[in-house]
Order: C-alpha cells, then structure tokens, then sequence
C-alpha cells in the first residue's frame, strides 16, 4: 500500500499523491515560482529540498522540463518523500500555499503548436456535417494522422478571457466576402502532449520513445470560428480561424501520474506504415466533461482516439524535424458515436441546423459573448483512485475594434 500523506486532501479531489501535477504561480508581491498541487494547495518547490531546485524559482518549467525522463521521476520520487515522511512536515509545511492565495499563470513557454485530426467520430461528422454526398473521410485519414500547425504566442492559461475574432468570412448565400467578428465560434475538447526533452534535428522520433520526450499532459481548449475557417482552409487548411486563441490547463499532468489509465487503442485498417508503428500502443482512459454556462452538455471519452499519441510524435519528427523544450501538439477534437460524446458546437449543433437545448430554455448553436465553456477530465490512478486533470475555462469577450 502506498504511503498516506501528512498533508490534508479532501476525499475525491483529484490531486493526492498519484497525481502531483506542475504549475507556476505567483502570491501577492512575489513573482511567478514553479510547484506541484497536493489537494489545495500548492508546494512551493523553490523552497524544499528538490533536485534542481534552482530551475523551480524560475517563472516557467523549460528548464526543469528540458533536463528529460530521470530527472522528471526523481523530482517527484522526492516530492513524495517530503509529503509522506513525517520527519519533513515542519520544514515542508511552511512552503504548502493555499490556492485561493495564488495566481495560476501559464506554465510553460511553448515553442511550437501543432494540433492533430485524431479522432474517427469527429472527422465522419465533420465530412457528413460538410460533404453529405462524398466520403465522409478524406483518402489520406487512415494513412496517417493529419494536423495543422498553430501559433504558439496565443496560447493562453485557463481563465483568461477570449475575445470574439474579427475576419474575413463570405456570409451564406453571398458571393463576395466581407469582415467583421466571427458569428459562428466554437470549442473544441482535446488533450495535449507537453515537450520536454527535445531531439536533434535531422533525426526522427520513433512512437515508442514518446515517454523519453513528453514530459505532461494538459485538457486543451482548440476555440475555433468556423465561418473564418470555412472561407479560408481552402487550399492550405486552418489560419485566422484557429490562431487567435488557444487555451490551457494551469497544471500539467505528469505523463507518468497516468500510467494507471493506460488501456488499448482501437484498432487500426489499413496497417499504418512502418514509421508509424508503435510496438506497444495506448490510449488514454479519460472521460472528459464539457460544460457551457455551468451545465455539461457533453462527455466524449479520449480512450477512442484512432491515432495514439507516439503515432502523433513519429509523424510530425518523420520529416527530420526536430523536437524543441515546451513543444506542444494536441490531439483534435476529442468526440465519440453518440450525440452526447461530441466535443464541439459543429457537431452538437449539427452545423448549426439542429440548435441544442440547454435546460434553461435556450438554444445553442454557436457561441455568444459572455458564454463561459469549461472542459474537466478525470482518469483512473494506479492507486485505484482517481486523477482530475487540470481544468480548463474560457469566457468569450466581445470583439474589438
């Protein structure tokens, strides 16, 4: 049996010892300082006994998360050893803060931004939402796991508001194209990978070597104007549409913390090519919740990814290109085959044909200003507990000038 901690965490919260996500924060007067989350409150790691403790004084995690896989597992080896041996509760306590004494601030710098097109579900109900007369896959979709590559400076922490895009979009029915906000915004409820060690470029990473590359794992919210992205994709795929924001968890959820939600993927035909193979895949066991104005209108589950995450890694090193510290690629639109498993307004909304009724009488089709999404997941824990991922919110703000 695992080791209890001395330090108090409330039943069923999500953050005991199996967990132990990273964040940065700031208290009042202070600047912004790297720690782990145990219940509710955050360790100060800058100020405990840690290997590398000098890297957690710095306002971001590249620095530790650049040094790679043994020093990930010793970091929390010890964080443990601190919360569980009594001996260290004096020394240990006084660097335990409340959260609601602490600002969350984005946790990482992220280098690069690539957002893949994993999911089967979501990828036939986008064909059958947009082509009803045509394959509801491109040709491509089964031969390799399709992405875009974002913009790495919009990426925001939970909570910071997102302000309704201006663009370019033709309205329906009209021939010539005008601008102006987005009046079709949208979410969009994925997981994503965390970078921390990087490679050489030049040299590909195989899908086996994902656990000596990602360091974490983060909910990740793709807001998407789907009038802007309709009239643009054409021919080079997604730009203004999808790069004005893109926001994150304030907590990153050590790969390793998740070992107990491994589970096996669906299966793959055709056989992917060899580059891809991956000779142990998983999936992940998460059950994701999406809430809009504080009720939850979906529940995709992230286990039914068609692409896995190693499969994701090997295809965007196969080209040589490189791995760099505070990567980020995220999986697409996490979806499932009923109606209550999609994970964006597109589908829920069927395009904007079938508007969702929310328990208050409303009906949704795409987003308004003042509308708050919110996505949560939670995940089994080796130690048959459970893991709440990070949460991740966004409030839309009117457009400006």
């Amino acid at each position: 049996m695992d080791p209890a901690p001395w330090v108090a965490v409330p039943r069923g919260s999500g953050y005991g010892l199996s967990h132990l996500p990273y964040g940065v924060f700031a208290r009042p007067g202070q600047s912004p300082r790297c720690g782990v989350r145990v219940g509710d409150a955050v360790l100060d790691l800058s100020r405990v006994s840690v290997p590398h403790g000098a890297d957690f004084g710095q306002p971001s995690l590249n620095t530790f998360m650049s040094r790679g896989r043994p020093a990930w597992a010793a970091v929390r080896a010890r964080v443990v050893e601190l919360l569980t041996d009594t001996s260290f509760k004096d020394s240990v306590q006084a660097h335990l803060v409340p959260l609601q004494d602490v600002v969350l601030t984005l946790p990482w710098e992220v280098a690069d931004y690539v957002d893949f097109y994993s999911s089967q579900a979501h990828a036939e109900n986008v064909g059958a939402i947009f082509r009803p007369d045509a394959a509801e896959l491109p040709p491509n979709w089964k031969h390799l796991p399709i992405a875009y590559h974002g913009r790495a400076g919009t990426v925001v922490v939970s909570g910071t508001p997102v302000r309704r895009p201006n663009g370019q979009h033709r309205p329906r029915g009209g021939q010539l194209p005008t601008f102006g906000p987005s009046t079709r915004l949208d979410f969009e409820a994925e997981v994503a990978f965390v970078v921390g060690s990087g490679s050489q470029p030049g040299t590909a990473v195989g899908a086996a070597s994902l656990a000596d590359h990602v360091f974490g794992v983060v909910l990740l919210n793709d807001w998407s104007a789907r009038d802007i992205q309709a009239w643009e994709y054409v021919p080079l795929g997604p730009f203004l549409g999808k790069s004005f924001a893109t926001s994150v968890s304030a907590w990153v959820t050590p790969l390793e913390a998740l070992e107990g939600a491994r589970v096996r993927p669906p299966p793959q035909d055709p056989v992917p090519l060899g580059y891809l193979h991956d000779p142990a895949p998983w999936a992940l066991d998460l059950s994701i919740e999406i809430e809009l104005d504080a009720e939850v209108i979906s529940r995709p589950q992230f286990s039914g990814m068609y692409w896995t995450p190693g499969q994701q890694l090997a295809h965007m090193t196969s080209n040589g290109a490189a791995l760099r510290t505070g990567d980020l690629f995220a999986s697409g639109t996490v979806s499932g085959r009923e109606p209550t498993q999609r994970g964006c307004l597109l589908e829920l909304s069927w395009g904007g044909r079938e508007p969702l009724a929310l328990a208050s009488g409303r009906a949704v089709t795409f987003l308004e200003d003042g509308d708050t999404v919110v996505l949560r997941a939670f995940a089994p824990a080796v130690d048959g507990g459970r893991i709440a991922l990070g949460e991740v919110s966004g409030t839309i703000a009117p457009a400006g000038g």
